[in-house]
């Protein structure tokens, strides 16, 4: 896998995701056939049974009894056709997408202050910017690309960077400065700035008052939160002096793009966090300028591309909301549709509840993961229970939702189809298939299409993804006239020629295209129909839901480094599984003695909502009160850690976004007899134990257990690794029962075949060790004493996975470390080892291996 160095959007670099994507394209657990009611059909049974089973509902119970519950993993022709048949042909807007998840707040900002979802930064501001703000973003792990360019341009000419994140994370490591703000107060630290910004007569008067109104609402607003830096350092939990030097900071940069993610959008007040920082950009015309500006970094390969053309409820189709009744009219006439949703339909976390109560009878889940995903998914996983009829395209056929369908459509993958995607600075980009279509699976366009035409509908005669890229660029131009930002109009008349040969390019491009890439609003106009922006009175609040006796932590929720989304996908993957191999909850060490949950060990964490149990990592980076767990871990993968189903509810009253980054919780022992680590070549079938976890290895698979009872693991070991009954396999064991110590291996061909380990205590052997043994050869009689005593050989030991793009262990650079003595730094041994050299996220690891710690943030001398 390599990057493509023309690309404005990476030039060429891959993350650590990117490079393993050729490890993840194999056909095992690949959903190949349709299949209804659990058994494999043909397509024309499968999409005559779903429109039919849609026609009677509709006919039975209205337009609104149906939904699409749609991803910003499609591509934007697939999105454009789901969108069209709902809104368009059964004519109720029950169509939403998971994007509501990461993105909706910065949406319902950007409409509120610049009339129309327009990210006014552009990748390119960065090499401009003179200081980047980074809000609520692991942007080391998430965007470690974007993290790249930025670190380059601080050494190049002295770019600053400040992270504002409740967790010290790898981020934060590599910041000039940190602000730990306590979690749900970015508007307090917002307000604040701008009211500061007014008092030090740091505020552009003439852009505001030439291009802005509201101005003087939203500063009183941002007053109530209190007038002194004193009372914004206390609402925030910061000490007044690093408050004050980010302010002045800030006051002192007229280059300063802020950029923000999940920890503003995943809120109750997420739309009101996005627009203090707005506010802060509008007062000090820091817009519309390169390198300035507010910068939503999106979540989703297409999350941008699913808002152009609809995905959300309360969007019709090109910008158009629901709400224009002119828009309505132009889009119905454009699709000569015979009918047009006249209201917004159900948000994500409300589709789920009119599913639930039966308003909404039959659901198409397309590309996503609702039962993982989603807060309350036990609630979830219950609506769709319920359900007369659950419709599920997808890649693959075991994940926690598809399990529930009654109808699975087998969908194209990555590398399998064509289309477009638009990134989080408007670009959009080409994708090109290169694999061969597996088995039966279709486009998702055209599945959409041929149940469209099953249904009895026209207008869905699609051939070809570039004549939906047409009509999605005509539908922008059309009745546009300089309405909306968002036109293609320059493609409309786009050829199969051109479409095949695009180059990355970013709207708008109405008249040329040219591509737009670059601040948008240098002329000082926006969207709004007045052309001035709007600033937005915020008033802090918390969340909805604080800690009470009963849930007296906060659990916090996000993303490892190499793992993505629910792990359909990253699983697969040896290269991905090996640096986070398992669900685990991060606790502060205060916490650990307070309510004795040790590392190392399980623990269960409940909620309102429900309960998962998983490792513990006891870890200073979380602040007491706090938790910490990863969102990726779903059935086929983990007993049971889906974290959503312990994730409250509760909405942003604006964008409805969910609350994921705050829910009440406890947590408390996971009471075990034992430990275990199973690793076999052949893959065993999952473990009836009382807890597991299943991880990919380079050639075999990995599962890590947890048990209650006291088995005779002679046999009971052989019949988990499947060894043939009799003295002629080849099995070596020890046993020490005191310690309810137990080790045995299975050799075919003097190679390994297959090992277990188990312990009374969490001290099982080193993973990485006893990977290694089956990346190797014949186990000599001193490998096979060492594989009993549970301890490698000097020098065999790599250590726990640092670098994955190199696969560079802990041991390695801690060797190279020392042989380096002063002169030790992540670039010298990036020389040596390459680790850090490519993605750079695993440097702030790297970092702490050299020392004692990572280095503390600091502040760069202006």
């Amino acid at each position: 896998m390599r990057g493509d160095p023309a690309h404005p959007a990476n030039r060429g670099k891959l993350c650590v995701k990117g490079s393993a994507l050729g490890e993840t394209a194999s056909l095992d657990g690949r959903l190949l056939h349709p299949r209804v009611h659990g058994v494999q059909a043909t397509w024309d049974d499968a999409i005559g049974t779903v429109a039919r089973e849609f026609r009677r509902i509709m006919q039975a119970h209205g337009p609104e009894s149906v939904a699409f519950y749609v991803s910003g993993q499609l591509l934007t022709e697939d999105y454009y056709v789901a969108n069209k048949l709902m809104k368009g042909y059964i004519g109720a807007a029950n169509i939403d997408t998971n994007s509501r998840l990461c993105m909706a707040s910065a949406v319902a900002g950007h409409k509120r202050a610049f009339g129309e979802d327009v990210v006014p930064v552009s990748y390119e501001d960065l090499d401009h910017a003179d200081l980047v703000v980074l809000v609520g973003s692991n942007t080391a792990w998430c965007h470690p690309i974007l993290l790249q360019r930025l670190t380059a341009a601080r050494e190049q000419r002295g770019l600053r960077l400040v992270a504002i994140d409740p967790r010290r994370t790898a981020t934060t490591q590599l910041a000039d400065l940190h602000l730990p703000l306590a979690p749900g107060t970015d508007v307090n630290l917002f307000n604040g700035l701008l009211v500061w910004l007014a008092e030090h007569g740091q505020l552009d008067r003439a852009f505001v008052e030439a291009h802005t109104s509201g101005g003087l609402e939203a500063l009183v607003a941002a007053r109530a939160g209190g007038d002194s830096l004193a009372d914004t350092a206390r609402a925030c939990g910061l000490g007044v002096p690093l408050l004050q030097q980010f302010y002045e900071l800030f006051a002192a940069t007229p280059a300063v793009i802020t950029a923000f993610s999940q920890g503003v959008n995943q809120s109750s007040a997420g739309t009101d966090k996005c627009n203090a920082i707005i506010n802060c950009h509008l007062a000090t015309g820091r817009i519309g300028k390169p390198g300035a500006g507010p910068f939503s970094v999106t979540g989703q390969p297409n999350a941008m591309g699913g808002r152009e053309v609809g995905g959300f409820a309360n969007t019709l189709a090109a910008h158009i909301d629901i709400e224009d009744v002119a828009g309505r009219g132009a889009v119905q006439r454009f699709w000569n549709s015979p009918t047009i949703a006249v209201r917004q339909g159900p948000k994500a976390v409300e589709m789920f509840e009119r599913i639930h109560d039966g308003r909404i009878k039959a659901v198409w889940i397309m590309a996503t993961n609702p039962v993982v995903s989603l807060p309350d998914a036990d609630r979830v996983k219950d609506a769709l229970q319920r359900c007369e009829l659950v419709v599920v395209s997808d890649v693959v056929g075991n994940t926690d939702t598809a399990a529930l369908a009654h109808v699975l459509l087998p969908a194209l993958a990555w590398g399998e189809k064509d289309g477009m995607v638009t990134n989080s600075d408007r670009t959009i980009s080409r994708q090109r298939a290169f694999l061969p279509i597996p088995g039966e699976a279709r486009a998702d366009w055209r599945i959409v299409s041929d149940v469209a035409r099953a249904m009895g509908f026209s207008g869905f005669d699609f051939i070809s993804p570039h004549e939906i890229f047409r009509e999605h660029a005509r539908l922008t131009a059309h009745a546009n006239e300089g309405r909306r930002a968002l036109d293609l109009g320059a493609w409309a008349d786009i050829t199969a020629a051109e479409y095949r040969n695009w180059q990355p390019a970013a709207w708008p491009m109405a008249h040329t295209r040219d591509s737009a890439r670059g601040p948008m609003f240098a002329d000082g106009k926006f969207m709004h129909a007045d052309g001035r922006a709007r600033f937005i009175a915020t008033a802090p609040r918390g969340p909805v839901h604080a800690a009470s006796e009963d849930f007296p932590l906060v659990l916090n929720t996000g993303r490892v480094r190499d793992h993505w989304h629910t792990m359909t996908r990253t699983a697969k993957s040896a290269k991905l599984s090996a640096h986070v191999a398992e669900p685990f909850i991060e606790v502060n060490p205060a916490d650990g003695l307070r309510y004795a949950v040790r590392a190392g060990e399980l623990a269960r964490v409940r909620t309102a909502w429900g309960a998962m149990v998983v490792r513990v990592r006891i870890d200073c980076d979380v602040p007491a009160g706090r938790l910490f767990a990863p969102i990726h871990w779903s059935g086929p993968y983990a007993s049971d850690a889906r974290v959503g189903a312990l994730v409250n509810p509760a909405l942003d009253p604006v964008s409805g976004q969910p609350e994921l980054k705050h829910t009440p919780a406890a947590i408390e022992p996971f009471a075990a007899d034992w430990y275990g680590v199973i690793l076999s070549r052949a893959t065993p079938p999952t473990p009836d134990t009382a807890w597991w976890t299943r991880v990919q290895g380079e050639d075999f698979t990995r599962f890590e257990i947890v048990g209650r009872s006291h088995p005779d693991w002679t046999r009971e070991a052989r019949r988990l690794l499947q060894v043939p009954d009799g003295a002629e396999a080849d099995w070596i064991e020890y046993r020490d029962p005191a310690r309810l110590l137990f080790r045995g291996a299975w050799f075919v061909g003097e190679k390994l075949q297959a090992v277990i380990c188990v312990d009374g205590r969490p001290t099982l052997p080193d993973r990485a060790w006893l990977a290694k043994l089956f990346a190797g050869g014949k186990l000599n009689a001193a490998m096979r004493a060492s594989l009993l005593a549970g301890r490698a050989l000097e020098g065999a030991d790599p250590g726990a996975l640092v670098c994955s793009c190199f696969g560079v262990g802990t041991n390695a650079i801690a060797a190279c470390a020392r042989e380096l003595g002063a002169r030790a730094t992540a670039a010298e041994i990036g020389k040596r080892l390459k680790c850090g050299t490519n993605c750079g996220s695993c440097i702030p690891e790297i970092q702490g291996i050299i020392g004692a710690g990572a280095p503390r943030a600091r502040v760069v001398p202006g």
